[in-house]
């Protein structure tokens, strides 16, 4: 079974700015650096790796609650290497840093969470797999 989904972008403003609407009707700026643009939004590469924080923050935060896990604080930062040598430019590596708290929430079930999220519940990691390198690290507090 498949699901359907949908975005929109449009409503160009300025130089280069779009929105970008999901199922929801909330939006997302979307611009591109000067010159091109006016920065005043996301760029698209920002909002891949902002999709790849979420996505495994959500999955990881997912996978410790089976495991009888509350997490009580979640962040996510990703560092992304993007190439600029030859086109098409891209996300060569990205490095994700998860920062957890929780009561009784240890790291040892963190990095298996995220190991699971890595290898098989993730799916805009699994998307990114063949392309980009991923490395991560996590800490509890």
């Amino acid at each position: 079974m498949d699901l359907e989904l949908n975005v929109t972008v449009g409503d160009l403003k300025g130089k280069m700015q779009l929105t970008g609407k999901g199922h929801s009707g909330h939006e997302v700026a979307i611009d591109y650096t000067p010159p091109m643009g006016d920065d005043q939004g996301f760029t698209s590469l920002e909002l891949l790796l902002v999709s790849l924080a979420s996505c495994s923050g959500h999955t990881v935060q997912f996978l410790l609650g089976k495991m009888g896990k509350k997490v009580e604080k979640l962040d996510v930062k990703v560092k992304g290497k993007r190439r600029m040598d030859e086109h098409p430019t891209m996300v060569t590596h990205a490095h994700i840093c998860y920062a957890l708290k929780g009561e009784g929430l240890d790291k040892e079930s963190v990095e298996k969470a995220v190991k699971m999220a890595e290898e098989k519940f993730c799916p805009v990691w699994a998307m990114l797999r063949n392309n980009v390198t991923v490395t991560w690290e996590c800490s509890v507090e």
